[in-house]
Formats: structure tokens, sequence, C-alpha cells
């Protein structure tokens, strides 16, 4: 697996991938039309891309996923806006391998910080069975922390 920096010609493939992954919520909580701000949209994706937050996730050549970044300008500290694997490759191990990956990327980051749905039960077991530690619950999402050093 790779995470490298997408590519412009890449957007719309990784918008398909984020509509597929992000419209699986469905079957663990969620509700129709309940999804993260903007994950079908490929002018703020091209945003993020611009600004050097999104990042696609390469496996056998394939773009199968992807994330948004944000390191801290001394960093020290990283936020990880969003992950997502494609849904035809879940449940095979890639998401844990993406974030071990993002872990590992970032030599200097002391502090991983992100935030999921509090009815995600998908996706708030995941983050705990990676070590990440809620640090509270406000409006409607869990923030989770987990320090590397």
């Amino acid at each position: 697996m790779k995470l490298v920096k997408a590519e412009k010609t890449q957007l719309e493939k990784i918008v398909a991938i984020s509509k597929r992954a992000f419209e699986t919520d469905v079957t663990v909580g969620g509700t129709v039309g309940d999804y993260p701000p903007e994950y079908d949209s490929i002018i703020w994706h091209e945003q993020m891309l611009n600004e050097g937050h999104l990042f696609q996730v390469i496996v056998e050549g394939k773009i199968i996923g992807g994330a948004i970044l944000f390191l801290s300008q001394n960093e020290e500290s990283l936020y990880i806006g969003r992950i997502f694997i494609d849904s035809l490759y879940h449940k095979k191990g890639y998401g844990v391998a993406l974030m071990k990956l993002v872990e590992s990327t970032y030599p200097n980051v002391k502090e991983i910080k992100l935030d999921t749905p509090i009815w995600n039960i998908r996706t708030n077991a995941f983050y705990k069975k990676l070590g990440y530690i809620e640090m509270k619950q406000k409006d409607g999402f869990s923030f989770y922390q987990k320090n590397l050093k």
C-alpha cells in the first residue's frame, strides 16, 4: 500500500470512491443523506488537493481509497479529516493498513487527532481497536486522539 499526494487527473475516481465508501454508512447506524460534508464534491476535493491535504491510497497500482490530512505547522500534530476505502475493498484489512501507514508517514508527529459521528459504530470501534482514545463527545461527534511519542 502507498499513500501519495492525489493527482488532479484522479479527482473523479477519488470522489467516486468517497461516495461508495461513505454511502455504506447506512449499514452502521447512519441515515440516507447523513454523509460527511462535500464527500461527493469534485470542487471540494480539488480544493483539498490544491491545499496539499488530499492523498490517494494505492494498492497494486489501483486507487482504492483516499485520505484528507492536516499537518500542523510545527509538524508535531496531525488531524485526520477523513479516510476512506472503496466499499469494494471493505473488510479486507485495508483500513487498518492505511491508518498504520498514516501513523508512520510523519516521523515528527507526536499526536494524531480525528473525529467521527457518535452513531457510526463501525468507525468508533475501528479507532478504539487502533489505540485511539475518545477524548470527548460533542455535537454528535466522538473526538479521538492517539499519542505516538
